[in-house]
């Protein structure tokens, strides 16, 4: 396991872990410490589950650097999904959209380094949150070090994030429009209403 904080040689070391087949790298984000993956990349996505003891049912979340982004990898993304996003993303927001047969959660972190160097990779990450499967979400890389079943194959270390963070609020978005909030989270449901007014 190699460990980066995040400085200027971090682009370098984010593509190096992440352009390996099982390559997974542990991440602040601006709510809880996450892992990550290429999303085209199966044996990295399998060693998530492996690492967490997550079940298979539970799909992983998206990582897009921009609403842009998001909207040219999920074609069938609804209009209140879109307003959403443009609302409170980047931000402490999971929106789980209409995907071919399914439905397929993204988010676009609001912390500065993890969205420049996902800009920089240019590519969709798999992610969620860095702790076993059901055990409270990490705040620091010990925390979520000592939860997992096994390390990760590289850590970014963006030093503590505050305990009083919150995991995301978890939105659903049929595709007549409608929604449901799936976790609750920092965005409420007050504020969804509003940027719908």
């Amino acid at each position: 396991m190699e460990r980066r904080d995040c400085t200027g040689s971090a682009a370098d070391f984010f593509r190096r872990i992440l352009l390996k087949d099982d390559g997974v790298l542990l991440v602040p984000t601006e709510t809880v410490y996450g892992l990550v993956c290429d999303a085209s990349h199966e044996a990295a996505r399998a060693k998530i589950y492996e690492m967490k003891c997550r079940p298979s049912s539970k799909l992983l979340t998206l990582f897009f650097h921009s609403v842009g982004a998001a909207a040219a990898s999920l074609p069938e993304l609804p209009d209140t999904a879109k307003r959403f996003a443009d609302a409170f993303c980047p931000g402490a927001i999971t929106l789980v959209v209409p995907d071919g047969d399914g439905f397929t959660g993204f988010r676009i972190p609001d912390h500065p380094v993890l969205l420049t160097l996902l800009e920089s990779y240019g590519r969709p990450l798999a992610s969620t949150s860095a702790n076993l499967s059901g055990r409270p979400p990490a705040h620091t890389v010990d925390e979520a070090l000592a939860s997992l079943a096994f390390p990760p194959d590289g850590v970014l270390d963006g030093g503590p994030i505050p305990p009083d963070s919150a995991a995301s609020t978890v939105v659903k978005v049929e595709r007549d429009g409608s929604w449901s909030i799936l976790r609750p989270g920092p965005v409420t449901s007050a504020m969804l209403q509003a940027a719908l007014s």
